[in-house]
């Protein structure tokens, strides 16, 4: 049975998460979790104080709708949420890890600063594949499923890939029946919104995030989520 590593940025308690972890486990793959305890989203991939002596926390985490899957809490950003997996913390190391589903999507140069992509980045690393995979908010409800749907499909493919291969892939926010297809896409300049800051120094800035005013090429990572397509963007390998 393959084991997956499971993390994202948006917490162990992501409804996102749970919705891969459960469609994973479906399809007989061995599922751990190992996610950040609280949110770390922004952290790309950081892993946080490695100082000789540093402790760190590690809780166990009851997923909802699969309490026999294994899940764990960690004090600390995603990609040392896989670092810790990576070097045995819990068991024999995984053959594959799996990002997300991130509650937004990740694509255009932001993907830099995305913790999501992070800890995909640090499995190849170790020598083996990772996918990213995040879904595109919208104005009705997210439907995480969707998302799950695609992690498997995802997962069988990669592994037959070339080990070290990194994908990053994002969903658009509807039901399987209603997605366009599939498209390999390139990193477009900006993502599905654009990020600010506005104020004074000295005193205080803060983050303004608006709509996209700027049009992208209908072969980048952005149109085509925007389009309806699952995208697909090689980070490493392909």
């Amino acid at each position: 049975m393959t084991k997956i590593i499971l993390t994202n940025d948006d917490g162990v308690f992501s409804p996102g998460l749970h919705a891969l972890a459960v469609a994973l486990d479906k399809a007989g793959y061995e599922i751990i979790v190992a996610a950040p305890s609280s949110e770390r989203s922004g952290w790309g991939a950081g892993v946080g104080t490695l100082d000789n002596g540093v402790e760190f926390e590690i809780q166990q985490y009851i997923i909802p709708d699969a309490p026999h899957i294994k899940a764990w809490g960690i004090d600390g950003p995603p990609a040392f949420c896989v670092l810790t997996a990576m070097l045995g913390t819990f068991g024999e190391p995984p053959e594959l890890v799996i990002s997300g589903s991130n509650d937004g999507a990740n694509c255009g140069r932001g993907i830099l600063h995305s913790g999501t992509i992070g800890a995909a980045m640090i499995a190849q690393n170790f020598g083996i594949s990772a996918i990213a995979i995040s879904q595109r908010r919208s104005n009705s409800p997210m439907l995480w499923e969707t998302s799950g749907a695609v992690a498997v499909a995802a997962s069988e493919w990669i592994l037959g890939a070339p080990r070290k291969t990194v994908i990053n892939i994002n969903v658009p926010n509807k039901p399987i029946k209603e997605i366009r297809g599939v498209q390999r896409g390139r990193i477009a300049a900006f993502g599905t919104t654009k990020t600010s800051l506005k104020g004074e120094v000295p005193g205080k800035v803060k983050i303004v995030v608006t709509d996209r005013d700027v049009e992208l090429k209908p072969d980048t990572d952005t149109a085509l989520v925007d389009g309806g397509f699952v995208t697909i963007t090689s980070l490493v390998g392909f």
